[in-house]
């Protein structure tokens, strides 16, 4: 879908915003709003600053009866491409609407607009001592919005969940301009179809976010972070398995390769030998602390492992996050392109996929970093490449290919927590399967029925 805007309809889009400031065509303007974090590009004929849920229902009743593409934004931050307006038409920025419009600690929920970055409303948890679970990189700079259009995870997820399992109830604008509430204030809600958990992780295609209510979840008392070095990365792997098997659930259990190792050395933090790291943190009661600690410590402790460090104060642990968190950025400094995929397999098919990743590298020939969070069998594989080299290019094309099969026979799946968008929406039907498929586009048929809404992302054609 392609769709050029005639003046009439770009003059009665422009009629449902307050402001003037809100509503931008001009090209130098747009350019802002045509790519996210994937690189890719595309430029919209027009971009509206929404601030309140009614101008949203307006501005889509009439993409509508006009049948005008939509693609919903946060702040762009997802390396999908779900982002990106490849279909021209009208940008809907939800950035201006970044209320937290409220904090009820005693039924542990909040309530925020999509326009909230992830960082400021912990931010505004933390004196309270609540938290909202998902914790991406971009947390800093990421939405609400964008948070739940991917189903954004992080370290946490392994104890807490992802995005979906910490969402109570969402306000939306369908593809018709009409608006829609589901979910409850409750945590326990058995009235009709789940739409809540439908909406999160359809990437804008089903509807527009305007309101969130989110799930909180108290601080915890205590915790601790160990960091575990390996001989040999198989051996990492296989220590996620036995940890994931025992009672104590961490908080957080990172795996680092020897290539995203260099990396943490660069930046002048000490190890010792070893081709692979995990980072575990636990969290507690502070008299169960200790216990928790040497069970994890107990499952760790096997063939390969070199050294352990355990952090005794929050400089310690602030450092060791520091390191991994940098991670992703300073791939850049690898290769001019990275491509980064977020596959996940079942925590006990982690020493095969290490394996199996370990030998694309060498047969395709593209340095490959892995790393992410290993402890629900979710890595990212970067992999690494000069998109001006032809041959790199062919290459990593054969070894995505490769890795998919690989990720799939090990009974996992494309995405944990980027999404599908355009980058790997074409290699959803070996993920799933034809009826199910349909099954999906009727869902959003129903939603959507004139196909406006982010058109051509996460379902293949």
């Amino acid at each position: 879908m392609s769709h050029a805007m005639t003046p009439s309809v770009l003059q009665q889009l422009g009629a449902c915003l307050t402001h003037p400031d809100q509503w931008l065509t001009a090209a130098e303007d747009c350019l802002a709003y045509s790519f996210d974090n994937s690189k890719r590009m595309a430029r919209p004929q027009a971009v509206a600053l929404c601030t309140t849920t009614a101008e949203v229902c307006a501005l889509l009743a009439i993409c509508h009866a006009h049948g005008v593409p939509v693609t919903a934004r946060g702040r762009g931050t997802n390396t999908t491409g779900a982002s990106v307006p490849m279909a021209g038409g009208l940008v809907i920025s939800l950035e201006r609407m970044q209320r937290i419009l409220d904090i009820n600690t005693a039924d542990r929920y909040a309530v925020v607009e999509p326009g909230v970055l992830n960082g400021d409303l912990q931010a505004a948890l933390k004196p309270l001592g609540f938290f909202w679970p998902p914790d991406p990189t971009s947390a800093g700079f990421s939405s609400i919005g964008g948070n739940l259009a991917c189903n954004a995870g992080g370290p946490r997820a392994v104890k807490y969940g992802a995005s979906r399992d910490n969402t109570l109830a969402l306000m939306a604008v369908d593809g018709r301009g009409e608006v829609f509430s589901c979910g409850s204030l409750t945590s326990k809600n058995s009235v009709g179809y789940d739409l809540t958990r439908f909406l999160v992780g359809s990437e804008g295609t089903l509807g527009i976010i305007t309101q969130a209510t989110l799930k909180l979840v108290p601080l915890p008392v205590a915790k601790r972070a160990l960091r575990l070095l390996y001989a040999r990365i198989e051996d990492a792997a296989a220590a996620v398995a036995r940890i994931m098997a025992q009672p104590v659930t961490p908080c957080a259990l990172e795996f680092i390769d020897r290539e995203a190792l260099a990396l943490v050395r660069e930046r002048g933090i000490e190890l010792p030998g070893g081709d692979a790291l995990l980072l575990v943190e636990v969290d507690a009661e502070a008299s169960a602390l200790d216990a928790a600690c040497k069970a994890v410590l107990a499952a760790a402790e096997g063939l390969g492992l070199v050294n352990v460090l355990l952090a005794h104060d929050t400089t310690q642990t602030e450092t060791l996050w520091a390191a991994r968190k940098a991670l992703s950025p300073a791939l850049r400094r690898l290769a001019p392109k990275k491509i980064n995929e977020d596959v996940v397999v079942p925590v006990s098919r982690l020493p095969e996929l290490i394996a199996g990743v370990d030998a694309l590298a060498r047969e395709h020939r593209i340095r490959i970093v892995n790393f992410g969070h290993a402890g629900n069998g979710n890595i990212h594989v970067n992999l690494m490449i000069n998109p001006d080299d032809p041959t790199q290019t062919a290459a990593a094309e054969h070894c995505l290919d490769a890795l998919f099969t690989l990720v799939i026979g090990l009974q996992g799946t494309l995405s944990g927590e980027h999404g599908i968008g355009l980058a790997k929406r074409d290699f959803m039907p070996r993920a799933i399967d034809a009826h199910t498929l349909d099954l999906m586009r009727s869902i959003k048929a129903v939603f959507d029925p004139k196909g406006i809404l982010n058109p051509g992302k996460l379902l293949p054609p």
